[in-house]
């Protein structure tokens, strides 16, 4: 996210799914080993965001997201030519996802063992069902910020990783909107790297 806690610039659209700025959040985690690999491509660099990176996703069976995170147009889904993800035919999940939305969809099967669920009864079945789907291993809750908000508001977050961006964005998606209390969550490390510094947060 930007200093002034927007994970996501204005004017969302298919063209700009990060808004207007929003992509410069990640230009730390493009040349990232990390990255290369979600790509399906040999190389990156290894850093201290490199780490990090990898720790918190080390252990992840399941992935919770939005319905603007998911993409596409908003309202009712389109039966002739319905949106299928910025993500191509193999995703870089490999595991179940469950989209929040107001919207109900068949699941979506892709390759690589990516099944994207469509969950229109609130964020508590959504974590129900997420977490038969993920057994011992974790949830990611991957965003966006509306939905992050939900989870935090409602104290169903156990771990909170926040990468945070040295410039400000002045609008767009943000988190911690209308989030007064966070439920226990305490800082437990915080990591400086190139671009960015990464701060993470445990329930006590």
């Amino acid at each position: 996210m930007s200093l002034d806690c927007f994970v996501a610039g204005p004017e969302q659209s298919v063209k700009e799914p990060l808004g207007v700025g929003g992509e410069d959040l990640h230009k730390w985690l493009f040349p990232l080993r990390f990255w290369y690999k979600m790509q399906g491509k040999p190389g990156g660099e290894e850093n201290a965001s490199n780490d990090f990176i990898e720790e918190s996703f080390a252990n992840i069976g399941a992935t919770i997201m939005g319905r603007n995170m998911f993409g596409g147009h908003p309202g009712p889904w389109k039966r002739d030519n319905p949106w299928t993800g910025w993500w191509g035919k193999n995703p870089p999940y490999h595991h179940p996802v469950f989209v929040l939305t107001h919207h109900p969809r068949e699941p979506l099967r892709l390759e690589g063992d990516n099944t994207f669920n469509f969950v229109t009864d609130g964020i508590e079945s959504a974590l129900e069902q997420a977490k038969r789907a993920a057994g011992a291993k974790d949830i990611c809750l991957a965003g966006g910020a509306s939905v992050a908000n939900q989870y935090l508001k409602a104290g169903l977050v156990d771990r909170m990783d926040l990468s945070v961006s040295p410039f400000l964005l002045g609008a767009g998606e943000r988190l911690f909107e209308g989030v007064t209390d966070l439920h226990g969550l305490e800082l437990q490390r915080t990591v400086a790297a190139p671009d960015v510094t990464h701060y993470s947060f445990v329930r006590g």
